[in-house]
């Protein structure tokens, strides 16, 4: 059973999306849908690739409920082979079977992230739970974990290589955890207490996404005051598309939200903008999380306690690289004082240009992105509209590519249209192969642009992962974003933090690509690790090769200047008080929710008392409310798990200093490979912790981070 199929509960929740104007193929009246061309063996070039566009939304419910049945059965045959259990017999057989759903899955991901629509979401709502029953049946298939838990003990064990010796502790380990030693009423309710959870963990990813659809700001030509003209431009296309043309949609995602905030000069509106941006999932109305988080909180502290945890947090960090709360706790509250400090210093930055100009005003929260921009001008002289200028995306796309072949030997060739089927017609292919003798590695999909129907944000997937044990599979790897398309011909220009954003999933993509692993599960990870990869790739964006190549000014063809540059570099450490704290808040409000007694808990009123003791500075909030968490309450991925990415962030700053200490700096070839060997390609063969010591030749320090973000670090 591959590892994508064991995590289904978080796959269905977490990549939900909504929109009404995709479109999909409809059969016709007098054919019964069967499902078949869903769970159909990909045909074609490249090993075979996906029928994108062959794609039937009738099709999808009789082909999970196919897919679910054929799996089950082969997981019984598995279970009752007379046989002793061996790795071969057992192990080998789990991770072979599965196949025909994990190919309806690849359709599923793309009708709910890349082109949902209302009866996709009824789809999703209506199966969520049954196949959260599927995954049940599996993890407590009592004969199969006892063959499972035989070869996890047996001689044979010792014998095995060390990535299979963690293959098999890697299912033993997820079956453990999963209600598999439970007998009687206590596996019976855990059983349903995961079916009630993918219930409610999809109406609330589903109710901010309803927030997020029916929440639009519309503005006239009169309310535009400091919005830059490509902003401007993309808002009345917003606008246009919801059939208010002539207006200008502020819609209530953050990739609109930002932008507004940072640069209206209508304060009024910057207030309307960011109270409907924070109460998405809190508006006292069908769509409002606050119950549902109860429930959600409840249900996990209730099911970690039939296996003997004392609570939810406890249970989720056992097998990850922190271990337990108390250690995430620890690197979070070290943090955390230097982040509200630093916070303190921007606002009385801010106060003191609004107090200049005579706005009479205190800084509240919808001020802070204004006022930051001023700060970061008067400070810096750094103009972010100015960088914008710099920043094309099909450029940057070139410089990935170029980051690619000095460091991983990939060479990305553009694919013929009409040769790999896609879902729309966006999404280009490129063929990605060895630079060094043209040996093919797998196909990497880019779908760029915003439109209705796609989940906001950034994102990157696999349609295929590699493997070997039953002959090669070579990988086809996505990246998902939602940039704006401007008038044909014109170039699509975007923020620093989204060229950021856009190396940081390529370097996911990455990740995927490199994988040497025999073995489908191996292609998993360590949720406090698995952004590390992502999160260090950024730090290729401020290469001199990067910047002197490819931040070209979009009119005059001319490098981004020397000057601007060293105001970019010397405004990287600019508000790091804002975002670290903003981040940090979302993070330990979550630690919180997950190690107290949930019974009765009035969400609201949590959130108010948690922030209230940790000394939240008034003029932030958490990153993400708790009524629109979708990170924590819409799926469990990172649920007591949003410290991850701080986790990450001090192995990216420790390995960053590794390259910037390389004779060869950030395209050092020796150290690219150790990059490459212990980090990118081994995936989840290797435990994290070895495997950064085996690239690093240490533990990664905390200090490391301190100065990473431009705060003081104790003893230096």
């Amino acid at each position: 059973m591959s590892d994508r199929l064991r995590n289904l509960a978080v796959l269905v929740a977490m990549t939900t999306a909504v929109g009404c104007n995709a479109q999909v193929e409809t059969p016709a009246a007098d054919v019964e849908a069967t499902g078949d061309k869903l769970m159909a063996e990909w045909q074609g070039p490249y090993g075979g690739v996906p029928a994108f566009d062959a794609m039937d939304l009738a099709e999808l419910k009789p082909a999970l409920e196919r897919g679910m049945e054929m799996s089950l059965a082969e997981v019984d045959e598995i279970a009752a082979n007379p046989e002793p259990p061996t790795f071969a017999n057992t192990i080998l057989e789990m991770e072979r079977s599965g196949r025909d759903l994990d190919r309806v899955f690849t359709y599923w991901g793309i009708w709910s992230g890349n082109l949902s629509t209302p009866e996709f979401r009824e789809i999703q709502q209506e199966m969520a739970p049954k196949l959260s029953e599927f995954q049940s049946k599996i993890t407590q298939n009592e004969a199969l974990f006892a063959r499972i838990k035989a070869v996890y003990e047996s001689d044979e064990m010792k014998t095995l290589r060390p990535d299979e010796q963690r293959l098999v502790w890697l299912i033993y380990d997820n079956f453990a955890r999963n209600g598999a030693t439970l007998e009687g009423d206590a596996k019976k309710r855990y059983a349903d207490i995961n079916q009630r959870l993918a219930e409610i963990h999809t109406k609330f990813a589903n109710n901010v996404l309803a927030d997020e659809e029916g929440y639009v700001t519309y503005l006239d030509g009169e309310q535009l005051g400091g919005l830059p003209e490509s902003f401007a431009q993309a808002a009345a296309a917003g606008a246009a598309e919801r059939d208010r043309e002539g207006e200008y949609a502020i819609t209530n995602t953050r990739s609109s939200m930002d932008p507004f905030l940072t640069y209206s000069t209508e304060r009024n509106l910057r207030e309307k903008v960011w109270r409907t941006y924070y109460s998405r999932g809190d508006n006292a109305d069908e769509h409002d999380n606050n119950a549902l988080i109860t429930e959600i909180l409840q249900l996990r502290d209730e099911r970690v306690k039939l296996l003997g945890y004392d609570n939810y947090a406890q249970w989720r960090l056992e097998n990850r690289m922190a271990k337990n709360p108390e250690n995430a706790l620890e690197l979070m509250e070290t943090v955390w004082p230097a982040a509200i400090a630093r916070v303190a210093e921007e606002v009385a930055d801010m106060q003191a240009i609004a107090d200049a100009e005579g706005a009479g005003i205190t800084i509240e929260p919808w001020d802070y992105r204004f006022y930051a921009e001023k700060v970061r001008q008067a400070k810096y002289d750094l103009d972010s509209d100015e960088v914008k200028q710099y920043l094309q995306l099909d450029k940057l796309r070139e410089a990935m590519f170029f980051v690619a072949a000095e460091l991983f030997d990939f060479a990305f060739t553009p694919v013929a249209q009409g040769t790999v089927p896609v879902f729309h017609e966006d999404v280009n292919v490129w063929e990605v192969t060895k630079k060094s003798d043209g040996s093919h590695v797998g196909l990497w999909y880019l779908d760029p642009y915003a439109r209705p129907g796609k989940r906001s944000g950034a994102w990157a997937t696999t349609y295929r992962s590699h493997e070997t044990f039953d002959g090669k599979q070579t990988v086809l790897a996505s990246n998902n974003s939602n940039f704006i398309e401007g008038p044909a011909g014109e170039p699509v220009l975007i923020s620093w933090d989204d060229a950021r954003t856009l190396f940081h999933e390529f370097g996911h993509a990455l990740h995927f690509l490199s994988s040497q692993v025999d073995y489908p599960t191996l292609n998993g990870g360590v949720r406090d690790y698995t952004e590390f990869q992502s999160q260090l790739l950024e730090r290729w964006l401020l290469t001199d090769e990067v910047i002197d190549s490819f931040l070209v000014h979009h009119e005059t063809g001319e490098p981004i200047p020397d000057e601007l540059v060293a105001k970019i570099k010397n405004a990287d450490t600019f508000n790091q008080g804002f975002s670290t704290t903003e981040y940090l808040a979302s993070a330990l409000v979550d630690m919180r929710f997950h190690t107290t007694d949930p019974t009765g808990l009035d969400p609201d009123a949590f959130e108010k008392k948690a922030l209230a003791e940790l000394g939240m500075p008034g003029e932030i909030v958490m990153r993400h409310r708790s009524p629109h968490f979708g990170h924590i309450f819409s799926g469990e991925g990172y649920s007591a798990g949003y410290y991850g990415y701080m986790w990450a962030d001090v192995l990216t700053a420790d390995a960053a200093e590794a390259f910037e200490g390389a004779p060869g700096g950030y395209y050092d070839k020796e150290l690219a490979k150790k990059l490459v060997d212990h980090l990118f390609s081994v995936r989840n063969a290797v435990d994290p912790a070895d495997a950064y010591r085996a690239f690093r030749g240490r533990d990664a320090q905390m200090e490391a981070l301190m100065r990473d973000r431009g705060f003081p670090v104790p003893g230096e």
